[in-house]
């Protein structure tokens, strides 16, 4: 999936991740709304660790993913 791609067809996913600090980092991930879960679930966790912030779980299970528009 291109992180940058926003087309017509896309729709905008939200996918929270918990990370070793106990907070829950939210991204907003721009897909096909047949998208598999499990893409959407990669594209935030690689994003959230080629940030900064504190090491997200990279447990599918702990994640929540919703269709938001």
């Amino acid at each position: 999936m291109d992180r940058s791609h926003r087309d017509s067809e896309s729709r905008c996913w939200l996918v929270a991740l918990p990370a070793v600090d106990g907070r829950q980092y939210v991204y907003r991930v721009y897909a096909p709304e047949d998208a598999l879960l499990a893409d959407l679930f990669w594209e935030a966790w690689h994003c959230h660790e080629d940030s900064a912030l504190p090491r997200a779980w990279d447990l599918f299970d702990a994640a929540v993913i919703r269709l938001v528009g």
